[in-house]
């Protein structure tokens, strides 16, 4: 009988990733000139307003995947994956030193390391590469005739629901839930850091810290060069 794997889950974008693979992927997309200029004016506003603290990231975000969804319609897998590969060579970096840390620390010690992002799954497995994950799900649109997007997204469901993206890799990849661990900071990421033993919210927002702080989680923030615990 094989032995199972402890798995350790980690959200990327704003938890490994010090961004968004997709907010990167997009502002790449419209300095190539691949998307119009015009796909900013999608989300400029919500832009604005979370950066100047007057709005949500969350607005702002969903503004980003609608140009996303939107200008990606006919366009050939080929010349977008080029983009998201020239992202991730460039950025690749730009990761928190606790996560990328305790992701080395975790992989020394034997564990199944997980990814899950909701970025396109052909920038999120490229990141995810480069980051020595086992495995990462993203978001997956839909190619049709001619390897071109249609711009529909398949097995929107799963995705978005993150427990569900843990329970089938467990599943899948004969993975233990026990020792496990699942790194997140938004609400988005408390379903899956619901179902393991050592659950981190790291950076959250407001609603997972005072999640956080009920279930009596750890709670790290990495500001600049100092990594403390609240």
């Amino acid at each position: 009988m094989v032995e199972k794997r402890p798995v350790a889950v980690f959200d990327i974008d704003g938890t490994v990733f010090r961004s968004s693979l997709l907010i990167e992927l997009v502002e790449a997309l419209i300095e190539h000139g691949v998307y119009p200029k015009e796909a900013r004016e999608v989300y400029a506003t919500a832009q604005e307003d979370w950066l100047s603290r007057t709005g949500e990231y969350g607005p702002y975000i969903k503004k980003v995947v609608e140009a996303f969804r939107h200008y990606i319609k006919g366009k050939e897998y080929g010349e977008i994956a080029d983009v998201a590969g020239e992202v991730i060579e460039a950025k690749k970096h730009r990761t928190y030193r606790y996560t990328r840390d305790l992701i080395q620390e975790l992989k020394r010690n034997g564990y199944y390391l997980l990814g899950v992002s909701h970025s396109p799954k052909f920038i999120v497995d490229g990141f995810g590469y480069e980051m020595g994950f086992h495995k990462t799900y993203g978001t997956l649109y839909e190619t049709g005739p001619s390897s071109r997007f249609t711009g529909t997204v398949e097995e929107e469901h799963l995705i978005m629901n993150k427990s569900a993206v843990l329970k089938r890799a467990v599943e899948k990849e004969s993975l233990t839930l026990e020792g496990s661990y699942a790194v997140g900071d938004t609400e988005n990421d408390a379903s899956m850091m619901d179902l393991v033993e050592t659950a981190i919210a790291f950076n959250p927002n407001r609603i997972l810290y005072r999640h956080a702080k009920k279930k009596g989680w750890q709670v790290v923030v990495e500001r600049k060069d100092v990594i403390y615990e609240l």
